[in-house]
C-alpha cells in the first residue's frame, strides 16, 4: 500500500459531487428583525421543514453558518432508504412493543416519501430507485441476514431475498463477502444537486435562507424566542435546531445526546466502462454488516466508484484518510490497486446512544436529529413531521417525537471515547473475518 501513489494527477481534496453543484455563491440576504419559525440549520432536515411550513402558509427564516453545500447534505453518498439499524426486539426492549412497531413502520415510509417529494418539486438529482447489496462480511452475518428479509418485505412492501456466496457475482464482481441480502426498497441521487434543489424549492415557495450567519445563542422570551446571530437578532415565535452532526453550543442539551463522526468518501478516476458495469453488475447501493462498515456504489454516470466508510474515529483529513479507503476498496477489489483517487472528502453524521433518530421540543425549542447515517430520507422526512407538528398539521404524532433521548454521565457532545470503540469493532470485524477464512 505505502508503494503506491493513488492520487490521481488531478486530485481534489473536495467533494466529487461539487463537480456538478457546487457551493453557493448567491448574495446572502439581509437579516430580518422578526420571523415566524427560525430555522437553525440548512441541510435536508431544516429545508424540508422550511418548505413544509411554507406550504402551509407559516413564514420561515433559515439561517445556515455556512453556504448551502458545505456540510453534510452535499458530502454524503447519496444512498437512499428509511430504514433503521435497530431490529423489532431492540427497539421493543427500549421502548415497548407497540412502539417499535410503529417506529419501523413509519421508518419505510420515509423511502416514498422522498419519491414524492422529488416528484411533486420537480428536483433534478438523478434518482432511481436501485435496490441494495448487503455484503455479509462473515457466515454469521449472513445468517443474521437471512432474518431480516421476511420484515423488510412486510414493511416496505418491496421485495428482498438472499443472495448466496456462489451467485453474489451477479450483484458485485468479488469473492470478498460470504453472500449477502438485496433490499429493493432503497435508491440513489446525486446529494449536492438534490440539496440544491430542495433550497431552491424552499425559496421559490418563499422561506428566506441567510447563509453564513451563524447562531450563537438561543433566549426564551415571554413573545417567543431570541437569535443572536454573527449579523444581528432575530425574534422568532418558534424555532427549529436542525444541526444534526454540526450541532455546537447553541443548543448543548442536544448536543450531549449527539455523537458526530467523520464519515469519509473517495472518488475514483473513470473507469473502462465495460468494467465498471463489471463490479457492480445491477448498478445498486453497496453496504456492508462490518461494524466499521462500509457503503459504496458507481457515480451517477457509471464511470467512477464512490467508496466511503469510517476510514479514521480521530480527527482527520480527507487525504488523510483517502489511503485507508482506497486499501478498503482494494480488499473487495485488487484489480483496482493502481486506480488513482480524484476526489476525497470528509463530513459528520450523527448517531444517538439508542441508535434511533429523534425529533421533539427541549424548553420550547424543536429539534430533529440522529439520523444513524441514513439522512437522505429520514432527515428529510423528520423535517417534514416537525413543520407539520408546528403548523398544527399532523394527522397523528410521529412515532419519532418524544422519545426518551439518553445521553451518559459526563458526556459534553465530545466523543473521545470513538477511538478506543472504533479500534474494538475493527478487531472484532477481522476476528470473525479471520474465523471464516
Amino acid at each position: 500500500m505505502a508503494a503506491v501513489d493513488i492520487s490521481a494527477p488531478d486530485f481534489k481534496e473536495a467533494p466529487y459531487w461539487w463537480e456538478a453543484a457546487p457551493p453557493s455563491k448567491a448574495a446572502v440576504p439581509a437579516l430580518p428583525d422578526r420571523a415566524e419559525v427560525a430555522i437553525v440549520g440548512a441541510g435536508y432536515c431544516g429545508l424540508s421543514a422550511a418548505l413544509e411550513l411554507r406550504r402551509h402558509g407559516v413564514g420561515v427564516l433559515v439561517v445556515d453558518a455556512v453556504r448551502i453545500g458545505h456540510a453534510a447534505s452535499s458530502l454524503n453518498g447519496g444512498m437512499v432508504a428509511g430504514s433503521l439499524k435497530v431490529g423489532h426486539a431492540e427497539l421493543a426492549r427500549a421502548f415497548g412493543p407497540e412502539r417499535a412497531t410503529a417506529l419501523l413502520e413509519e421508518s419505510a415510509r420515509c423511502l416514498p416519501f422522498l419519491e414524492n417529494l422529488l416528484e411533486r418539486e420537480a428536483i433534478a438529482c438523478h434518482y432511481r430507485r436501485t435496490g441494495r447489496f448487503v455484503g455479509a462480511h462473515c457466515p454469521s452475518a449472513y445468517a443474521g441476514l437471512a432474518g431480516r428479509v421476511e420484515t423488510i418485505k412486510r414493511l416496505t412492501s418491496a421485495d428482498a431475498w438472499l443472495v448466496p456466496r456462489q451467485r453474489q457475482r451477479e450483484e458485485i464482481d468479488t469473492d470478498h463477502y460470504h453472500g449477502g441480502m438485496v433490499a429493493e426498497a432503497s435508491g440513489a441521487l446525486h446529494p449536492a444537486l438534490y440539496h440544491c434543489g430542495l433550497a431552491d424549492a424552499a425559496r421559490r415557495a418563499g422561506a428566506l435562507v441567510v447563509e453564513e450567519t451563524p447562531v450563537d445563542a438561543i433566549t426564551r422570551r415571554a413573545s417567543g424566542f431570541m437569535l443572536r446571530t454573527s449579523r444581528g437578532v432575530v425574534e422568532a415565535r418558534e424555532v427549529i435546531v436542525a444541526t444534526n452532526g454540526y450541532t455546537g453550543a447553541v443548543m448543548p442539551w442536544l448536543r450531549r445526546r449527539l455523537i458526530p463522526l467523520g464519515s469519509y468518501i473517495i472518488a475514483t478516476e473513470p473507469l473502462p466502462p465495460e468494467t465498471a458495469r463489471r463490479l457492480i453488475p445491477r448498478g445498486r447501493m453497496i453496504v456492508d454488516t462490518n461494524r466499521v462498515l462500509s457503503y459504496y456504489r458507481l457515480s451517477p454516470d457509471g464511470t467512477r466508484v464512490l467508496y466511503g466508510g469510517r476510514a479514521s474515529f480521530r480527527r482527520a483529513t480527507a487525504r488523510e484518510a483517502a489511503p485507508r479507503l482506497h486499501a478498503m476498496m482494494v480488499s473487495v477489489w485488487p484489480e483496482l490497486a493502481r486506480t488513482g483517487v480524484t476526489h476525497a472528502w470528509t463530513g459528520n453524521v450523527a448517531f444517538t446512544f439508542d441508535h434511533v433518530p429523534h425529533m421533539g421540543v427541549h424548553e420550547g425549542v424543536h429539534y430533529a436529529a440522529g439520523c444513524q447515517g441514513s439522512g437522505v430520507a429520514m432527515a428529510t422526512y423528520l423535517g417534514h413531521q416537525t413543520a407539520l407538528k408546528i403548523a398544527g398539521r399532523a394527522v397523528a404524532p410521529s412515532a419519532f417525537d418524544a422519545l426518551p433521548f439518553p445521553t451518559r454521565p459526563t458526556y459534553t457532545g465530545d466523543p473521545w471515547f470513538l477511538p478506543v470503540v472504533g479500534s474494538y469493532y475493527r478487531l472484532r470485524d477481522w476476528l470473525e473475518r479471520r474465523l471464516a477464512a
